[in-house]
């Protein structure tokens, strides 16, 4: 199997972090990657707000139900859609994050925050902007390992030819 396929099919979230900051090398690595995510129309309609202190990301944390990674990980990249922005590029953009930090060693998970108002709120983001999703980083904790329910379905329950 070629190493670029079973990368990108062996990726999966971790949520257990050293407590070690993201370099700055690194994090700037993973955010240039973002940058060149592919976008509708090339458009490009994000940005990123990048969330280290402990208290923005508890407050962070608040605006969604499944945030324990965003409370534990050194940093945290909210995914914001600018004016005319769509939910289909954001989830291009962090599939990208998570693959470019997997490529340097850093662990990542997805995030759904829940209570995009709240979100909006803490960041700063006005009306105009919004933000629904974000991406936990953190340096892998020895013991990390990904949260399996399950291996994967079948291709053939997935996958219809011509129709469903």
């Amino acid at each position: 199997m070629n190493k670029l396929y079973a990368f990108v099919v062996g990726l999966r979230a971790l949520r257990d972090y050293r407590s070690t900051p993201i370099s700055t090398e690194d994090m700037n690595a993973i955010l240039e990657a973002a940058r060149w995510t592919g976008s509708s129309k090339n458009l490009q309609q994000w940005s990123f707000v990048v969330v280290q202190d402990e208290q923005v990301k508890e407050r962070v944390a608040d605006c969604g139900d499944y945030t324990v990674p965003v409370r534990n990980a050194p940093a945290v990249v909210a995914i914001v859609e600018e004016p005319g922005g769509n939910v289909f590029d954001s989830g291009r953009v962090a599939q990208n994050i998570m693959l470019a930090a997997a490529a340097i060693g850093v662990a990542s998970c997805p995030i759904t925050l829940h209570r995009s108002d709240d979100v909006a709120e803490v960041l700063g983001l006005g009306q105009e902007r919004s933000c629904r999703y974000a991406v936990t980083l953190g340096y892998p904790a020895e013991e990390a390992a990904p949260k399996r329910k399950g291996g994967r379905k079948p291709l053939d329950e997935l996958v219809h030819w011509d129709r469903y």
